[in-house]
Order: C-alpha cells, then structure tokens, then sequence
C-alpha cells in the first residue's frame, strides 16, 4: 500500500496535539479501506470486546502486533480474551505510514502494534485514556497516532482527568490525528458516527479507525 498524501497541513490544536485535515489523497484511502475490509473479515477476524464489569464495546475490534485484552487491559501476543488466536504481524506498510504522519508534526514513532476498530452507524468509544502501553513508551510520550477512513466522527479530545472540559472534533475520511508528548495521556473518545458522510468511492458505510502505538 502506497500511502499518498494531500497537501494539507497540520494543524496543532495544543501542546503535542495535531490535527492533518485530509491528510491521505482519496485513493490512498481507497487502498487502506480495502486493506482494512480484508482485515476485519479475515482469517483472525474483528469481534466485539466484552470488557471488564461485563459491559460489550460499541465497535468491532481487530489488532495487530499485539492483542489488546479487554479483560486485562494488557497487551498479548494471543486473543486469551476471545478466541485463542494468535495476533498477525503489523504490516510493513502500515508502520511505514504511522512513521510517515508522526514525522509530519516533528514526532517519532516506530509502531509495532495496531489497533483497528470498526464502527457501524451506532458506533460509539467512551472517554479514556491510552495507558496500557509500556511504561518507558508513556514517560517518553511517544504519540498515538490515528487514521480516519469513511463516515465522519465526532471526536471527544478532553485533558489529562477525566472532569477537564471536552472539546467535539469532527474527525473525517483520510484524516490524520497525533497525540504525544505532554498531550500523551488525554481523554478521548468517539460521541456518534455521522451517517453518509463517507466518500462514495470508498463503498464505506460506517467508519474504520486505525491507532498506531509503539509499545
């Protein structure tokens, strides 16, 4: 997968916080949905966490490099929360990619594990932070960086506690968002998924998500 890009330029909403509106051209979203399509409906396919207390997650999940547990809120090199499979590699391209938009705002990341969630119409993520990485990749801040692909959504982006204001951004197809350094532990998560809002080249009815982490 060639990644291609617009000529958009970051922007930075705060200290370590970035937002690359259209940041992949159209057909290189055209290439990751595909990739992302084969993924979740692949050999080890995405499912829907059930996480601790009980409570089902509002998105189908599918890692790779590592295996995010629900149960556990670790990483694993095997689904032990699911179905016993072992998590696949994390792609060439797709470490090329996260490298490339770190790079974009003055950041490194050498991801070695992904997480892709699928969100239907209904879609939603809860406020929190990412935390479950090591804690040598936390104190460095080195960024989480995500991929928009279809369906818009609007982003919650709120501080480092869980009381501090919270600000809506609409996150779009081919958008780039990069968090790190002493933006690294912010809360955040996804309100609603706006409906036939995605490119109608991409033959996408709701939204996949892509984070890269470097654990």
């Amino acid at each position: 997968m060639t990644s291609l890009f617009s000529s958009a330029e970051p922007i930075e909403l705060a200290a370590g916080v970035f937002h690359a509106r259209h940041y992949l051209s159209l057909d290189a979203q055209k290439a990751l949905a595909d990739a992302c399509r084969a993924l979740i409906d692949g050999d080890v396919p995405g499912y829907v966490p059930v996480v601790r207390g009980g409570g089902k997650m509002h998105v189908r999940m599918r890692c790779l490099g590592r295996h995010w547990n629900g149960q556990t809120y670790r990483y694993e090199p095997i689904r032990t929360d699911y179905d016993r499979q072992r998590v696949p590699p994390l792609p060439d391209d797709f470490r090329a990619l996260a490298r490339e938009i770190a790079a974009s705002v003055g950041m490194t990341l050498d991801a070695d594990l992904c997480i892709l969630n699928d969100y239907d119409g209904e879609g939603r993520m809860g406020l929190h932070q990412d935390k479950d990485e090591s804690q040598a990749s936390i104190a460095a801040g080195l960024p989480v960086v995500s991929v928009s692909l279809g369906d818009t959504a609007r982003f919650l982006f709120g501080g480092t506690r869980r009381r501090d204001p919270v600000e809506a951004i609409p996150l779009e197809s081919g958008d780039a968002f990069v968090f790190g350094g002493p933006a690294r532990l912010r809360y955040h998560g996804v309100s609603r998924i706006l409906p036939g809002t995605a490119p109608a080249a991409l033959g996408i009815s709701g939204r996949f998500n892509l984070t890269f982490r470097q654990y």
